[in-house]
């Protein structure tokens, strides 16, 4: 399967990347609305920060606790509710004068909550495309978002300048509502993929057979870290300038965007499958200029040229649905997208930190330099058992199914 019309005549598949497209214009949205109102209110850079990538942080909790149901919940079912638990603590967050410490306290729940829809909504799509169609499905995802978050973060800069925070973030709510119909409405009901019921002890299960695996624990570090390091530089740009950091967004999601297409449909898998370093390279490199203080064109270039390299994790994704037997998928591609949240939310508070220190173009070089340390170090890491393995292809295959536990 290599066409996108393919994929959208695919049944189930345009519901499901309706559904998320809604659920990502919200997140958009009201991340910007609520990032602006910290800011507003206490002048914080660490405050602005945490508040739009703190529920990153509460990922972790839900992947130690929650991750199980990823693949034990029916997942028509489980998006559908997700996403009005959005809707709600979103409206929560929209009522006036709701002290700092509410805000934080709401900002974990959506955490928790995101941590087990990420493994549902994956796990999802792995089910209903063919075993060639993961890639180009997860690319044709990886566009939307950017195109949501290019639409929604100039749509929500403009509308928190000419309304006010409040109100984009009830219109954050509205979104995430439709999100739930769509879900509803447009998938079929679906068993759960995995028997059992979800509990903390069968998650502790599954992360310790998933982590238990050498060249999966690889995939998992560069998944999470290059990338969560980086997101660190975007959490600074409200308080880097309050004023252009909806078109700074918008630039990365453009960015996003055009390096999603490349690696997901103009790029050959003989030539792709080497390009995960370089991109990942790319992802960081440009953020060291923000030392220089160039001007707004100068910065929104970096920015958009950085963005190109989370084309990295399609290539990486791959790689683990490779390595991951098919009835983990759910689980395991839930564990990257929380374990990355996370480390989003982690680098988010250490780059505000930093930036209280010094200041946030200081940061933004910081976290570069940073990622980039960690891209060689686990490029250099991958590269040692595949010299004691014999082979490249012998390593993989000694990795594809439940028999790899104990390596």
């Amino acid at each position: 399967m290599t066409g996108y019309r393919q994929l959208l005549r695919t049944p189930e598949f345009t519901p499901l990347l309706l559904s998320s497209a809604a659920h990502t214009a919200a997140h958009t949205v009201a991340g910007l609305a609520l990032g602006t109102l910290v800011h507003r209110a206490t002048g914080s850079p660490l405050l602005s920060a945490v508040s739009m990538f703190g529920p990153s942080l509460a990922q972790v909790l839900g992947a130690t606790f929650l991750l199980s149901g990823a693949d034990r919940l029916p997942p028509r079912t489980a998006l559908a509710g997700l996403s009005l638990a959005f809707a709600t603590v979103t409206a929560v967050l929209a009522v006036p004068g709701l002290p700092v410490t509410a805000v934080f306290a709401v900002v974990l729940a959506q955490g928790l909550i995101a941590a087990l829809g990420g493994g549902v909504r994956w796990g999802l799509l792995h089910e209903i495309l063919p075993k060639d169609g993961y890639l180009p499905g997860r690319s044709v995802f990886n566009m939307m978002s950017g195109l949501m978050q290019v639409t929604g973060y100039a749509l929500g800069g403009a509308l928190v300048t000419a309304l006010s925070p409040h109100t984009v973030l009830l219109l954050a709510t509205l979104l995430h509502a439709t999100a739930s119909a769509t879900a509803r409405l447009g998938l079929t009901a679906r068993p759960p993929r995995a028997a059992g019921r979800p509990s903390a002890a069968e998650t502790w299960r599954v992360n310790a057979v998933l982590w238990s695996s050498r060249p999966r624990r690889l995939v998992y570090l560069g998944l999470w870290l290059p990338n969560g390091l980086v997101v660190g530089c975007e959490a600074l740009f409200v308080s880097y300038d309050p004023g252009a950091a909806g078109t700074l967004f918008a630039c990365g999601a453009l960015g996003m965007l055009a390096g999603d297409l490349a690696v997901g449909r103009l790029l050959p898998p003989t030539v792709r499958t080497r390009l995960a370093t370089p991109l990942l390279l790319l992802l960081a490199t440009p953020y060291a200029l923000f030392a220089l203080h160039p001007p707004l064109p100068v910065a929104a270039l970096c920015v958009t040229l950085a963005s190109v390299g989370f084309g990295a994790s399609l290539v990486q994704q791959e790689h683990l649905m490779a390595l991951t037997p098919a009835e983990l998928s759910g689980h395991a591609l839930g564990l990257h997208s929380a374990g990355m949240l996370t480390l989003q939310g982690v680098s988010a508070v250490v780059a505000g930190t930093v930036a209280q220190l010094t200041s946030p173009a200081t940061a933004m070089a910081v976290m570069a330099a940073a990622s980039t340390t960690v891209t060689l170090t686990l490029a250099a890491a991958s590269r040692w058992p595949l010299r004691n393995a014999g082979s490249p292809l012998k390593s993989a295959s000694r990795t594809n199914g439940v028999r790899d536990a104990n390596e």
